[in-house]
């Protein structure tokens, strides 16, 4: 049986993409697609705007109640409330990679997933789920001695910076090492007097060309230098993790879960 899908952020280029793929494996059924408001695609079908032919699936800036087995939502943080109320009123799973996310917006992510299951996820790749499992255990042994500095380089139309999956990377090593995330990163260094401080993290963000995501976390000391580097080659990476994520999510029970879950890492 398919999986029925309704896609946020349908128009752009993650959500047309993941139309595109998710149609071609005949496991989904796209069953909705939503944008924001005044969105130049509004009334398009989906499908030929995502260049895949007729789906008979409008793109239209509000929800509507077709059948859905889950939500995928690759739009903007601040239409995280409107796609919780819809998935918390209809009994939805949601599967939601946004970026940028604030304090208050992760609180309503939280407490929507007391009442639906929610796989939130700041990268759906399933290889750079496996380097936020890496970074901490490797801080931790390394120990004191060695500094840390996060390289992350994303294409010239990436509006947040740094990368929310470079802030988890700092949030893992900082979890691993008793740091305070609020007081020990570094973003960008600069001046005549910007020596490096004991037990900081340093925090780069490159925006250039059409790079798709380049994750680099170096860990030095005098003497040697190790680096746990992660590439995504194109966008299909991520929608790949996303179509597994909305296939394993609508099985689970109310919570709120992570890509680590997915893949069973502790």
């Amino acid at each position: 049986m398919k999986t029925k899908v309704i896609v946020v952020g349908a128009a752009g280029r993650m959500g047309k993409r993941f139309i595109a793929i998710a149609t071609e494996t005949g496991e989904f059924d796209i069953v909705g697609a939503v944008e924001i408001p005044n969105h130049p695609d509004l009334g398009k079908d989906a499908g030929l705007n995502a260049g895949i032919g007729q789906l008979n699936v409008t793109i239209a800036d509000t929800f509507h109640d077709a059948p859905a087995d889950v939500v995928v939502d690759f739009s903007l943080p601040d239409a995280i409330a409107k796609t919780l109320d819809f998935c918390v009123k209809s009994g939805i799973s949601l599967v939601s990679g946004q970026t940028g996310l604030n304090a208050d917006q992760k609180e309503q992510v939280s407490k929507a997933s007391q009442k639906i299951p929610i796989l939130y996820t700041t990268n759906m790749s399933m290889g750079m789920n496996v380097l936020f499992a890496l970074v901490g255990k490797a801080a931790a042994m390394l120990g004191e001695d060695y500094d840390i500095e996060i390289i992350e380089q994303h294409h010239r139309f990436k509006k947040d910076a740094p990368s929310g999956s470079a802030l988890t990377l700092a949030e893992k090593i900082c979890s691993a090492t008793a740091r305070d995330i609020s007081t020990c990163i570094n973003h960008g260094r600069e001046g005549k007097d910007a020596l490096r401080q004991k037990g900081e993290i340093g925090m780069h963000a490159i925006r250039a060309g059409d790079i798709t995501g380049i994750h680099s976390v170096i860990f030095s000391c005098l003497g040697e230098t190790l680096t746990l580097n992660h590439t995504a080659h194109s966008r299909d990476t991520f929608i790949r993790g996303s179509l597994r994520a909305a296939k394993w999510i609508v099985s689970k029970n109310t919570g709120l879960y992570s890509m680590s879950d997915l893949l069973g890492i502790k």
